[in-house]
């Protein structure tokens, strides 16, 4: 097609191979939870090592190739059919992700269900003030990342990036806090179904925090190289969107796991 002029709206990006380098590590990195959790090998941490590299290594240059295809195009209202594509699907990976929490959620409600004591009686469940705290640093947090929005929007792109700067780091104090709780808890993922269900909800949803924070940092550095206008600034909006998401179902979680079994 080199050499031919476009003749449609669809933007069609060039051949990449950090996206499938990206999938292998997020698969090196799963088979090697799997491993560990069923064996506990040797083997097992050092897939979840290696796969975390490839990972973060193949969204780094992907990210890398993104920017530049997106400093390449010009920062001007691209075509309505790409813009709507752009939203449809970062909508739909919201949905998928959504899906993942119902299917967790769900094995959580029904072995509660099923159980007269919750928490088990063996359990020495953790107390609520810290996650309280990390609720009030997430919700905070919604508020940040909308208030730069509505700055960039306005034009006002140093308010943008002191706004955008606070909400990532609310995002890591945030993944400090439960680290910090993890740390401190009294039962592991193995502490029967109690352990199981509460550190792969939790775990879940620190996983997508830390993703999410990544995408702020990418956006936060964007800003500060002086991409984006109050008119296309559609990454800053999934970034956004995507935190939104993980804000409220760590409300869910907050509710359902620390406050109402309690």
């Amino acid at each position: 097609m080199a050499g031919h002029k476009q003749d449609h709206d669809f933007y069609i990006p060039n051949s990449s191979i950090w996206p499938p380098v990206t999938c292998l590590g997020a698969g090196l990195f799963m088979f090697g939870m799997v491993s560990l959790l069923k064996f506990s090998s040797f083997a097992g941490k050092s897939l979840i090592v290696l796969g975390l590299l490839v990972l973060v290594f193949g969204m780094v240059q992907w990210f890398r190739v993104l920017i530049a295809e997106s400093r390449a195009r010009g920062f001007v209202n691209p075509p309505r059919v790409l813009d709507l594509a752009n939203r449809y699907g970062m909508v739909f990976f919201i949905v998928s992700e959504l899906m993942f929490f119902a299917g967790f959620f769900a094995a959580y409600f029904y072995i509660y269900g099923f159980n007269l004591e919750w928490p088990p009686s063996n359990i020495e469940t953790l107390a609520a003030h810290l996650p309280a705290i990390n609720t009030l640093i997430l919700l905070t947090s919604g508020v940040t990342i909308t208030w730069s929005h509505h700055a960039l929007i306005k034009g006002n792109r140093a308010e943008a990036r002191k706004f955008m700067f606070a909400t990532w780091l609310l995002g890591v104090v945030f993944l400090l806090f439960q680290a910090y709780e993890y740390a401190h808890a009294a039962f592991s993922i193995d502490s029967g179904a109690y352990g199981s269900t509460f550190y792969m909800l939790t775990g879940f949803h620190g996983f997508h925090v830390f993703v999410g924070t990544v995408m702020l940092m990418v956006a936060h550095a964007r800003l500060n190289r002086g991409d984006f206008t109050k008119e296309n600034h559609f990454y800053f909006e999934a970034a956004a969107w995507y935190w939104h998401f993980v804000d409220v179902v760590w409300v869910g979680l907050f509710l359902f796991v620390y406050i109402i079994p309690s």
